[in-house]
């Protein structure tokens, strides 16, 4: 479906999750069982282990996408500069990416999203390495309302899970007045991961007062790539005049640095 750009307003979902300690979610086929558990914990509650070499020296990112909806490569590399300037790990970034058939629905709870997730997933944290899934899928999020122009283009809701609405986006993008599509996805994902980050104030403490106390866990800098309205700029049009996507602003950078980051 395509969206008239005249739809202002996005939602950028953070979604706190736990999962039940079940033994059905440990591997012990492996000759170092792997407990699922740990990827399915609440958003930003890793952000020291992404951040710092201190556990994991390395890192993968599970790229799955529905046929048809694949990410723009421009988008993936940029993702991935992004981590190297933030994280440090020694080992490596590594992206492996695979599409996977439809669901055939047209509207996703985030329930649904996450069984995705559950049947799908392949690579859970290991001894040395911490795991990523990011799911970019078709359909589109039930918490959309055009009656009040509200979509939802991503979502953190694990600590190292989330999902793009690639749909979305591509109804978003790369028409007159539209911005360009790796620039959106570039500045969706990097803004979903600045929650598994733990930004703002969701898992890396505030070294100084920048919440956004209207919008909780947003930075309160226009300019940052963590303010609320980054994905919107209250009209799709003004994004179109955009060349690159926003950047984490001085005090969300010194979040992450005092979290082990860089």
């Amino acid at each position: 479906m395509k969206y008239q750009f005249l739809i202002a307003l996005f939602i950028l979902s953070i979604i706190s999750a736990c999962s039940k300690d079940e033994s059905a979610n440990i591997d012990s086929d492996q000759p170092n069982p792997i407990d699922k558990n740990l990827n399915r914990k609440t958003t930003g509650s890793s952000a020291n282990d992404l951040l710092s070499d201190a556990k994991f020296t390395n890192m993968i990112i599970e790229l799955v996408y529905v046929e048809g909806f694949e990410p723009t490569q421009t988008a993936i590399n940029n993702f991935v500069s992004f981590l190297n300037e933030r994280t440090n790990k020694p080992g490596g970034i590594t992206v492996e990416k695979r599409a996977i058939a439809s669901s055939g629905k047209d509207v996703y709870t985030l329930e649904e999203i996450a069984q995705i997730e559950r049947e799908q997933r392949q690579h859970y944290n290991t001894q040395n390495q911490i795991a990523i899934w990011a799911y970019f899928t078709d359909g589109k999020s039930e918490n959309d309302s055009e009656a009040n122009g509200t979509l939802t283009l991503g979502t953190a809701y694990w600590n190292t899970s989330f999902v793009i609405y690639e749909e979305t986006i591509q109804g978003l993008s790369n028409s007159p007045l539209e911005p360009n599509r790796s620039l959106l996805e570039t500045t969706v994902i990097n803004h979903e991961f600045g929650h598994i980050f733990g930004l703002t104030n969701l898992g890396s403490p505030l070294q100084s007062n920048h919440e956004d106390t209207e919008h909780p866990k947003h930075c309160n800098v226009e300019d940052c790539l963590m303010y609320w309205a980054t994905e919107s700029a209250i009209n799709i049009s003004d994004m179109a005049n955009m060349s690159s996507a926003p950047q984490l602003d001085a005090q969300c950078i010194a979040d992450l640095q005092a979290n082990g980051g860089k």
